[in-house]
Parts: C-alpha cells; structure tokens; sequence
C-alpha cells in the first residue's frame, strides 16, 4: 500500500485542499504534499493527526484494502424481471444504489412498460441502444428512437413503454438512484 496516494485520495473525497488538511492536522502544506507524493513517511502519531484530518482512523484506514471498482463486467451485474409489465432491469454497476447515479439497461418487451415512477429530487437520462420506446413524463408523451437520448428532472410522474414490435433496450441513469 502506498500510503501517501491513499491519503491524497482520501482528501480529495473530502474536498480538501492541502492547506485545508494541513491546519487540520497542525501541519505545513509542504509537509502534506511529500507524504502524497511519498518523499516521505509520516511517524505513527502524525499519520493519526492527518486521518483524523481526513475524518477516519488507523484501523479503517489499513482495513480498506480493496479499491473502489472501476470497471464492471456481465458477471457483476443484477437483473430483475417483472413479467407482469413485460421488462429486465439490469444493474450494471452493483451497489450503484450507494452512489450518486443509478445506471441500468432496461430490455422492455414488445408492448411492455416500466412501473410509474412518482415525482421525486433529482434527474433522469436515458439512451435508446435499439427498438423505439415512448417517453410518459406527466400527460405529456415523448417518441425516443434508437441512437437518441432523454434528459430530465423527475419532478412528473414518469415511464417508459414500448409500443414497437420488438424489444427495445435502453441505458438509464438516474440521480439520485431510485430503481
């Protein structure tokens, strides 16, 4: 483990700035800087004023081993049929229900429809990768082919259906996650 990457990446999750993690820690900049930069080791009682700095401890701090996950595979993903309305929903990043974005692929069947999605804080985006779907957004109605996208705050009730022949696949993000 390279220490001084890992507190760096701690820190600017926090959005601090050097400076800012340096008087937090009763320490110079410059001192912030060489243990990011590994130029040098911080004493066991330093390192526990730069985490308290950066709000965690000695034992999280080693205990957070693993890296955040960068790259998925079909492996990880969920899927979750409903064949009541005739769709998958497909988490294609696990867990992403912690984060501040929820992707999914939706596969809607031939005459299928997602569940009507109540107003809420936040914003929708979605791609069409094939079919054609509509887009309900309160009473009005929105035609989204393949290749175009859609964007906007979830501040409607909201769904989409397919009225097409085929099935329709699409990528959609919402913030904050709420499938």
């Amino acid at each position: 483990m390279k220490i001084g990457e890992k507190i760096k990446r701690l820190r600017i999750k926090n959005s601090l700035t050097q400076e800012e993690l340096a008087d937090r820690s009763e320490l110079t900049k410059g001192f912030i800087s060489q243990v990011e930069r590994d130029l040098t080791s911080p004493s066991i009682a330093t390192l526990v004023d730069i985490l308290d700095g950066l709000g965690t401890n000695l034992k999280d701090f080693f205990n957070d081993i693993e890296d955040e996950k960068i790259v998925f595979s079909k492996e990880d993903a969920f899927i979750s049929e409903n064949s009541d309305y005739g769709y998958n929903l497909k988490w294609i990043v696990p867990n992403a229900q912690k984060n501040l974005m929820e992707p999914i692929l939706i596969e809607l069947e031939a005459e299928g429809r997602t569940k009507e999605d109540s107003p809420h804080e936040g914003e929708e985006f979605g791609y069409v990768i094939s079919g054609s779907i509509n887009l309900h957004i309160g009473s009005e109605i929105y035609i989204v082919r393949k290749g175009e996208s859609f964007y906007f705050k979830a501040n409607a009730n909201h769904y989409i259906s397919n009225r097409g022949k085929t099935i329709a696949r699409i990528i959609w993000v919402s913030t904050p996650p709420s499938f």
